[in-house]
């Protein structure tokens, strides 16, 4: 996980290429905790933190914000009481880049206090 999360995301457009699938079970392998999901036929990675309390779980939405607005990747994060579920995809392709496993290894870093690059 740290080689990814000390990596930074790149500009994706629409005629960049989805991750292959034999790559995205590799890059998988340094964020064993994140699934594979699909919402409505787009493939997403999705992992499910636990916290103590809401402004705990608030605090750490909060700290993925700052990475994604630093990278200019954003994920979907549901934050409620006791947990934060954090998504990521690349809208633009509509699927998976390697910018997302990049992001899910940098959201790691935060949930485990090591410093997200």
């Amino acid at each position: 996980m740290t080689q990814l999360a000390g990596q930074h995301c790149v500009p994706c457009s629409a005629s960049e290429p989805r991750v292959s699938e034999e790559e995205a079970h590799e890059l998988h392998t340094a964020i064993p905790l994140w699934d594979f999901v699909a919402s409505e036929g787009v493939p997403h990675l999705r992992r499910q933190y636990t916290f103590s309390d809401f402004a705990t779980a608030l605090e750490f939405t909060n700290r993925v914000g700052k990475i994604a607005e630093e990278e200019g990747h954003h994920p979907a994060i549901l934050t409620e009481w006791g947990r934060v579920t954090v998504s990521w995809w690349t809208h633009v392709l509509g699927g998976l880049h390697r910018n997302d496993f990049i992001m899910a290894a940098k959201t790691d870093a935060l949930a485990e206090g090591a410093p997200a690059s």
